[in-house]
C-alpha cells in the first residue's frame, strides 16, 4: 500500500494534515528530518505512516511512558503490531520483547533513550530489520531546551550500527538554537575539507492558531475569574496548577457551583487517573483541574478554554498546554491568570531551581544513604523512592530536594520517574512438558495455571500484562488466595511474575560516587542556568506587554515571524473595537455561504480564501451565525449552513 492508502486503512483519514505528508515523503526518501510540529498538528503519524510503507521495524525513542503504552495499544486496535520497552520491567520481559522485535513480525518497538545502551539492547539490533528511528520530544536532546535528558545525547551513537536508516526528530517547541542542536547532536556529521554539512530536511509549521485567542488578567481573586469564564464560555475546559492542592480545591469550588469538575495529578493510582481521563473524554465531566501531569497524547478535539491558574515556567510549556484548546478549529481561548507576586517569585526561581554544588552533593549523599547503597555499588538498580518521605527524614526542603535531583538527572547520576505504573506481567519459564510434570505433582495449583492459558494467549512466549481483579473474577476466586498461588508459581520456577508497580522510582545511572570524587559538570550546569533565566524573561515579557499581539509574540519566539496579528487576542482586541454596518455583515454572511455551500470548510480555510477582509470581522460574522444556530460543523471542523436557516 502506498502512504494514502494506509492512512485511510488504518486511520480512516483521506487527506493529511499540513506538512504531515511532506514529512512522510522526506522520510520515505531516506533523509533525516527535523519536524517542529505545534501540539495537535499531528506529530506521530508522521512516522507511523512511513514506518508501514515500509518493510522491517521503527524503533520509537520517547521518554513518556504512559504514551508509550497509549500508543502501543491504538496500534495493537488497528491492526498493527508493536512493542514497549520501558523501566521497571525485568529481565526476562525485555529480553523476550527484543526477541520479538527481531524475529517477529513487528511493526514498531516503543522504547526509552536509556535502553539504547544496554548490553542486551545492542545485541539484538543487528537482527532488527529498522527501517526508521523515530524520535519524540527531541527537544530533550538539547542542553539548552527546557527538558533536557542526557541519555538523548547518546542516541546517536547507535547511528553507527545503522548506516542508512533515516531519523526523525520531533518536537512541539524548540526554539532556533534548540532546533539547530538537535540537528548537531543527532546527525552524522560529514566532513568536506572544514566544512560540517549536516544533511537534516526541517519542517516549521506556523505556530499559528487562527481560532485561539489568548488572553491574560492580573486579578484580585482568580477563583473567581474561573467561576466568571466558565460561565461565559461553555464547553469542556482544562485548569493548569501547579500544586495537587490546588487541583482539588479549585475542583470542589467549581463542584459546589454547579460545575461538573473534577482533579488529576501524578499523585493519583494509575486507576484513578483512567478513569478521570476518560470520563472527561467523554464530556461526562466538564472541567479538568491538573498539574501538567495532563494532556499529553490525549487527542480530544472540542476543548473551548484553557486556563492556567498559575503562571507557567516557560513559553514551551504553556504553548503545549494552551494549545490544547480548540484542535476542532472552532473559536476557543487560552487564559493565563496572574498576579504581581508570582512574577517576582518567577524571577527568584533561577536560585532555587539551580542549588549550589555544595547543596546538590549533600541531596546526593542524603538519597543514597536513605537507599542504603555502598560506595561503588547500585548501578542499574531501580528503587521505590518517596521523595516526601526522604525530605523529612533529612530535614531538606523538598523543593531542594526536587531540583537537586533534576539536577543529578541532567548530570546523568540518577533518573528518577515519579509518574511510574507498571501493572503484574506472568509469563512461563518451563515448557508444556515440564508444566504437565508438575501440575501431577501440585494439583491444588491446576486450575490456576489453566485459568492462565485460558487467558492470556502467548503467555509461553511473552509476558502477558495481568490483572488480577479480572482474574480472580474469571476464576471466581478470592484475589488474596489468587496472589498467593501466583507467588508460589514464582517461588516453583513454573513462571515468572512481576508484581504491579506504582511508586515513584529512583534509577542509579552509575554507581555510588566515593565522596573524594564526586563531581559534576560546572560550565554546562551554569550555561542551563542562565538558558532557564533568558526563558522566564520571555515569559514575563509575555506577560507583561499589553500592546503587542500575543499570537505574534509566541511565534517570534519560536522564530516564526511571518504571521500576522491574531485580531482575537485581548491585546488585539483592546488595540480597537471593530464595527460592521449592516451591508457589510450581508455581504460577509453571503460569502461565507457560497464558500461552504458544497462542501463545507473550516474556519482557517474560510479566513485563507477572504484574505482581503478582516480576520475579527470574519470572527464576529461566524460567532453570530454559531450563536443563532444557523451554522453547524462536523467532526473534522467544517462548517455548513443548517438547511432552512
Amino acid at each position: 500500500m502506498n502512504i494514502h492508502e494506509i492512512l485511510k486503512s488504518y486511520w480512516g483519514y483521506n487527506d493529511f494534515r499540513p506538512l504531515q505528508e511532506d514529512i512522510i515523503n522526506a522520510v520515505m526518501d531516506g533523509q533525516d528530518t527535523l519536524a517542529l510540529l505545534p501540539t495537535g498538528g499531528g506529530k506521530s503519524l508522521c512516522f507511523q505512516v512511513p514506518a508501514m510503507a515500509k518493510d522491517g521495524l521503527c524503533i520509537v525513542i520517547s521518554p513518556l511512558i504512559a504514551l508509550m503504552k497509549d500508543q502501543v495499544e491504538s496500534l495493537k486496535q488497528k491492526g498493527i503490531p508493536a512493542l514497549a520497552i520501558y523501566s521497571g520491567m525485568n529481565f526476562l520481559e525485555i529480553k523476550k520483547t527484543l526477541q520479538n522485535a527481531a524475529h517477529g513480525n513487528y511493526k514498531f518497538l516503543y522504547i526509552s533513550p536509556e535502553r539504547l545502551e544496554t548490553n542486551l539492547f545492542l545485541d539484538f539490533l543487528p537482527s532488527m530489520h529498522i527501517n526508521l528511528v523515530a524520535i519524540d520530544e527531541a527537544h530533550c536532546v538539547s542542553q539548552w531546551g527546557y527538558d533536557f535528558r542526557p541519555p538523548y545525547l547518546r542516541i546517536a551513537n547507535i547511528r553507527e550500527f545503522l548506516p542508512n536508516v533515516p531519523v526523525l526528530a520531533l518536537t512541539a517547541s524548540a526554539t532556533k538554537l534548540v532546533q539547530d542542536d538537535i540537528c548537531d547532536k543527532l546527525a552524522p556529521v560529514h566532513i568536506v575539507g572544514q566544512i560540517l554539512v549536516h544533511p537534516w530536511k526541517k519542517f516549521l509549521q506556523s505556530f499559528e492558531r487562527l481560532n485561539l485567542s489568548y488572553s491574560v488578567f492580573n486579578v484580585p481573586s482568580k477563583q473567581k475569574k474561573i467561576l466568571e469564564i466558565l460561565k461565559n464560555v461553555p464547553g469542556a475546559a482544562i485548569i493548569y496548577c501547579k500544586s495537587r492542592k490546588h487541583t482539588r480545591e479549585i475542583s470542589d469550588l467549581l463542584l459546589l457551583n454547579s460545575i461538573q469538575a473534577d482533579y488529576y495529578h501524578a499523585g493519583l493510582n494509575n486507576e484513578e487517573r483512567n478513569k478521570k481521563q476518560e470520563s472527561w473524554i467523554k464530556n461526562k465531566t466538564r472541567v479538568i483541574v491538573s498539574t501538567n501531569a495532563f494532556g499529553m497524547g490525549i487527542d480530544k478535539p472540542d476543548v473551548r478554554v484553557v486556563i492556567h491558574y498559575d503562571v507557567p515556567d516557560c513559553l514551551e510549556n504553556y504553548y503545549q498546554e494552551a494549545g490544547r484548546a480548540g484542535r476542532d478549529g472552532k473559536r476557543a481561548y487560552a487564559i493565563l491568570l496572574y498576579n504581581n507576586k508570582e512574577i517576582e517569585n518567577l524571577q527568584e526561581q533561577s536560585n532555587i531551581r539551580f542549588p549550589n554544588e555544595v547543596v546538590i552533593k549533600q541531596v546526593y549523599i542524603a538519597i543514597m544513604n536513605h537507599l542504603q547503597i555502598p560506595a561503588g555499588g547500585g548501578e542499574g538498580m531501580n528503587y521505590d523512592f518517596d521523595i516526601a518521605v526522604f525530605s523529612n527524614a533529612f530535614k531538606i526542603n523538598i523543593l531542594t530536594a526536587t531540583y537537586a535531583i533534576k539536577v543529578l538527572e541532567q548530570e546523568d547520576i540518577i533518573s528518577f520517574n515519579e509518574v511510574f505504573f507498571k501493572p503484574s506481567t506472568v509469563v512461563f519459564t518451563t515448557d508444556r512438558e515440564g508444566l504437565t510434570d508438575f501440575e501431577k505433582q501440585y494439583p491444588a495449583l491446576e486450575n490456576l495455571l489453566k485459568g492462565l492459558l485460558r487467558s492470556y494467549e502467548g503467555i509461553f512466549d511473552y509476558p502477558a500484562t495481568v490483572y488480577e481483579t479480572i482474574l480472580a473474577k474469571f476464576m471466581q476466586t478470592d484475589i488474596n488466595q489468587l496472589k498467593k498461588e501466583l507467588k508460589k508459581l514464582n517461588e516453583y520456577g513454573i513462571i515468572s511474575y512481576s508484581v504491579q508497580k506504582d511508586k515513584p522510582q529512583i534509577t542509579l545511572l552509575q554507581n555510588r560516587m566515593y565522596n573524594d570524587n564526586y563531581r559534576i559538570n560546572t560550565t554546562d550546569y551554569l550555561k542551563r542556568k542562565k538558558n532557564f533565566e533568558e526563558r522566564v524573561k520571555a515569559m514575563v515579557m509575555y506577560i507583561q506587554k499589553t500592546n503587542d499581539c500575543r499570537s505574534q509574540h509566541i511565534a517570534n519566539y519560536f522564530t516564526d515571524i511571518k504571521i500576522s496579528a491574531c485580531s482575537i487576542c485581548d491585546n488585539c482586541i483592546n488595540k480597537k473595537i471593530i464595527y460592521i454596518s449592516i451591508e457589510e455583515f450581508k455581504s460577509i454572511t453571503e460569502q461565507i455561504r457560497i464558500l461552504i455551500k458544497e462542501k463545507g470548510l473550516s474556519v482557517e480555510n474560510i479566513l485563507i480564501i477572504l484574505k482581503d477582509i478582516k480576520k475579527e470581522k470574519i470572527w464576529r460574522v461566524i460567532d453570530y451565525l454559531q450563536a443563532e444556530n444557523k451554522i453547524q460543523s462536523d467532526e473534522d471542523g467544517k462548517i455548513t449552513f443548517k438547511k432552512n436557516k
